[in-house]
């Protein structure tokens, strides 16, 4: 891909996001396009949004499961940008028609306290950097459409960097832990829509340990001339399946004595 199309990839997708309605699959425009160009549209389209006002509040970390990871046959997470019009309180309510086809992960988020930076990051680092973690809901969309209708050709992952890792929102709870005060490892949710639990998981199904993804967020910011910084939040990434969040749907993600978050879609 050229610079030019890195260029119109972003505008069609900040087109799709502002219009409500999806574009085609970039894989299928450019059979060719890999994980550079990915990120390079994922770039022009922070730069786009900075352009109209908008400012970074964090990063997001994706695909850390294996079983997501299998699915897409990839073997390393992937990574977006988390902006400040995407920040939503728990309890709040999404209103109709803010996303195309919302869902929802559940994570554990860091919220860091000092800035984060280079390819030799390691996990004292984070555990250093990091303010305190708390749980949250990541809220997903897709601007790309999931399946070619003429061909049947799936998204892929190129697809879904490009479109920001598909992020669109972020809802963290009001309980604050100290990063050391609970094993990561064994942080959990039950996961509800409309009074029904869809998914459960623990914390080890993100790279076995979720300070193990912001060190690898860390890194791989690294490469691209990019860092964390203080105030920043990181949502280190899901442990189970995202689930469909229609309209009317209503989300609690129920984390024990870790907290919980919860979301309405009207």
């Amino acid at each position: 891909m050229t610079p030019a199309d890195h260029a119109q990839a972003a505008a069609d997708l900040l087109a799709a996001e502002a219009s409500g309605v999806q574009t085609g699959l970039l894989t299928k425009q450019f059979p060719d396009m890999g994980m550079d160009d990915a990120y390079a549209i994922q770039n022009a389209i922070y730069k786009a949004k900075l352009a109209a006002g908008r400012s970074v509040i964090g990063w997001k970390i994706g695909l850390t499961s294996k079983a997501m990871q299998y699915a897409l046959k990839i073997d390393i997470p992937d990574s977006g940008i988390l902006f400040d019009d995407m920040a939503f309180d728990h309890g709040a309510t999404v209103p109709a028609g803010r996303f195309i086809q919302p869902r929802i992960e559940a994570e554990i988020a860091f919220v860091m306290k000092s800035a984060l930076a280079g390819a030799n990051v390691t996990r004292a680092d984070v555990i250093a950097a990091t303010d305190y973690v708390c749980p949250s809901i990541e809220i997903l969309d897709t601007r790309i459409v999931r399946m070619d209708p003429d061909t049947g050709q799936t998204r892929k992952v190129h697809d879904t960097i490009a479109d920001n890792a598909a992020n669109a929102g972020v809802v963290l709870g009001a309980q604050r832990h100290a990063v050391d005060a609970f094993d990561l490892r064994w942080v959990g949710a039950i996961t509800s829509r409309n009074g029904e639990v869809e998914e459960t998981g623990l914390g080890a199904g993100v790279l076995n340990d979720p300070v193990e993804s912001v060190v690898w967020l860390a890194r791989r910011m690294a490469g691209y001339g990019q860092s964390i910084e203080p105030g920043h939040i990181i949502l280190s990434g899901s442990f189970i399946r995202p689930v469909e969040c229609p309209s009317g749907t209503e989300i609690s993600a129920d984390f024990g004595d870790f907290g919980r978050v919860d979301i309405t879609f009207a």
